[in-house]
């Protein structure tokens, strides 16, 4: 049986997600909890990652090297670059990177990491196209969107930075772990992808509760990660 990482960024998220699965083993590594078991009848290890790329990154190589899973499914919450994507609805990543990279002094454009073969990762297209299905099942009220996670260590909370990031990355959201989960398993060749419930504008507009807003994107993900496991 294949084996899944979900690597997620709510606590209470992860807590819903345990509580569907049937806990075999559970491991302390690097200040993470990692859950291995059966969720939906498919081997998972479900862990939160903390914030922040570097522990993404840290988390993503634990997963790969010590439990060996075939592929991660990253959630969380982003904010949005287009405007037709509103607080609620999901992005299905088509690819990631990271938008904080900056080695323009040395004659790169931005965003791209000097001396690799890529800065741009693409997520599996076959989890991409399940997830993109099954959410529109089992997540009616919601719409759901396929595009690029720009990543950085940065909360984004300004028009000004907001513009920015469509102009140069043409972004469909942006948060702060996807691209270094991205491409730590692009450069293990295990299989990603990431999903990310909106939140917010990315420029300080919010008009949910917050507290509203995550009880509605738990169920939202749960549910979505849920039935992609019942189908893969």
């Amino acid at each position: 049986m294949k084996k899944t990482g979900i690597i997620g960024a709510m606590e209470e998220e992860v807590a819903f997600l345990k509580e569907r699965m049937a806990i075999e083993k559970t491991e302390q590594i690097a200040g993470m909890e990692f859950c291995q078991g059966i969720c939906e009848g498919h081997q998972v290890v479900v862990v939160r990652s903390g914030i922040g790329k570097v522990n993404a990154a840290v988390c993503t190589q634990i997963l790969v090297d010590i439990f060996r899973v075939d592929a991660i499914i990253n959630t969380g919450v982003a904010g949005s670059l287009q405007n037709a994507i509103n607080i609620g609805d999901i992005v299905v990543s088509t690819d990631a990177l990271q938008h904080d990279m900056d080695a323009t002094g040395f004659g790169y454009e931005l965003g791209v990491i000097p001396r690799m073969e890529t800065s741009v990762f693409k997520a599996d297209e076959g989890l991409a196209d399940l997830a993109e299905k099954v959410c529109r099942e089992v997540n009616p009220d919601i719409q759901v969107f396929r595009g690029r996670v720009v990543s950085g260590d940065q909360f984004v909370s300004s028009r000004e930075v907001k513009d920015s990031l469509i102009k140069n990355f043409a972004g469909f959201c942006t948060e702060m772990e996807g691209a270094a989960i991205a491409q730590a398993a692009w450069l293990n060749h295990v299989p990603f992808l990431i999903l990310r419930a909106i939140s917010d504008k990315a420029d300080g507009s919010a008009e949910m509760d917050y507290g509203e807003f995550e009880h509605k994107a738990i169920e939202h993900t749960v549910a979505l990660v849920t039935g992609m496991l019942k189908n893969m």
